[in-house]
């Protein structure tokens, strides 16, 4: 399972990248405006830095809602660096924008699927990444791990190559769910990522070999 951080903060994306594990990043307009980030020009620079950055894919969202303002803004971020993923909305005319990149061979990643039948509709459209958001469904008691198996039983079920990219990630549990049931990726708050790391067991023992080792100076 790749390991996608989710945010804008530059120092987060250094710090998941220097540990090893980080396959690429995905942003979007609220990430960006709590970096302070705001203007076409600042946040296109902001794009560009954090590929500079992190390896892989960087998923980079559109801000417009109709087809022809989504094809423009898409080419223009695409065109900023060889890992950019075109991030589009899934509404009718997002589909259409899809199957339009798909044919242009520039990668996209479909956003804010909360349904199955969004994630077919993406899939035939001929997206890269679906990404379900499962703590938004959790917020209003719906089971957001039972659409990744959902997803992933379609996708199976007719060799899609599209990756199945959990979003929206509240915690280590979701992460490891999401491993469990088969989603090809997840985008987290380094917070999350971080979490995995830790167990009481592990700091005990620790704490011990090196008390015992302490006893043979």
């Amino acid at each position: 399972m790749k390991f996608f951080i989710d945010t804008a903060n530059l120092e987060q994306i250094k710090e998941a990248q220097d540990l090893g594990i980080l396959d690429g990043v995905t942003t979007n307009p609220s990430l960006m405006a709590k970096e302070g980030i705001s203007g076409k020009e600042a946040i296109l620079n902001h794009y560009k830095t954090i590929c500079e950055i992190a390896d892989g894919d960087i998923s980079a969202e559109v801000l417009s809602t109709t087809y022809e303002e989504m094809i423009k803004e898409g080419e223009e971020l695409a065109a900023i660096h060889p890992n950019i993923v075109v991030k589009i909305p899934m509404i009718k005319d997002g589909v259409k924008a899809l199957k339009y990149f798909s044919n242009k061979g520039i990668k996209t990643n479909c956003t804010l699927i909360f349904s199955a039948g969004q994630a077919l509709l993406a899939a035939k459209a001929g997206a890269n990444y679906v990404s379900p958001f499962l703590g938004r469904l959790d917020d209003i008691s719906v089971d957001g791990m039972n659409l990744i198996e959902e997803i992933r039983i379609i996708f199976d079920n007719y060799m899609f190559d599209t990756e199945i990219l959990a979003a929206s990630i509240r915690s280590p549990m979701h992460i490891i769910n999401c491993a469990k049931v088969g989603a090809d990726v997840v985008t987290s708050p380094l917070a999350s990522i971080l979490n995995l790391l830790k167990h009481p067991l592990t700091d005990s023992g620790l704490a011990q070999f090196v008390a015992d080792a302490k006893k043979m100076d």
